[in-house]
């Protein structure tokens, strides 16, 4: 990622800071709307806690895309965890897509082409990390 995409996510971040909780919400409606079959990963969660830890997640992810070797080890053990829940490779692909529409509802014309491009680089980036630590062997960030 250059330094403009990086500064599209953290600009575009910081307005979906004070509609989390809403943008939590639109998040997990579009994904068990769009691909019905994750939602076994969530049973007996509490989704307004879920929600809150998507959002801290992307936080961290968000403020530490200029030191990927800090956030990259976050990423590796989150995605080992989620093979537990039953997480396949496929499902990185359909998160990434209501995260792109969840960003599209929630900033409305903010969301321009660049961020949109910005976020699918971000996106691509952490999800290809996250793919390589729990299925694979290789290292993602070499």
């Amino acid at each position: 990622m250059n330094e403009t995409q990086i500064d599209l996510v953290r600009d575009s971040f910081a307005k979906v800071i004070p509609i989390r909780e809403t943008a939590a919400e639109i998040f997990y409606a579009d994904l068990f709307e769009t691909a019905p079959e994750v939602k076994p990963y969530f049973a007996g969660a509490d989704m307004r806690d879920q929600g809150a830890k998507l959002m801290a997640t992307l936080g961290v992810v968000v403020n530490g895309l200029r030191d990927l070797d800090r956030i990259a080890p976050v990423a590796r053990d989150l995605a080992v965890r989620h093979v537990d829940y039953g997480v396949q490779p496929e499902d990185y692909a359909k998160v990434g897509a209501s995260l792109l529409r969840t960003l599209e509802k929630g900033l409305g014309d903010d969301f321009t082409a660049e961020t949109e491009a910005a976020w699918t680089a971000a996106y691509d980036l952490l999800s290809g990390v996250m793919i390589a630590a729990a299925y694979t062997e290789g290292e993602a960030l070499q």
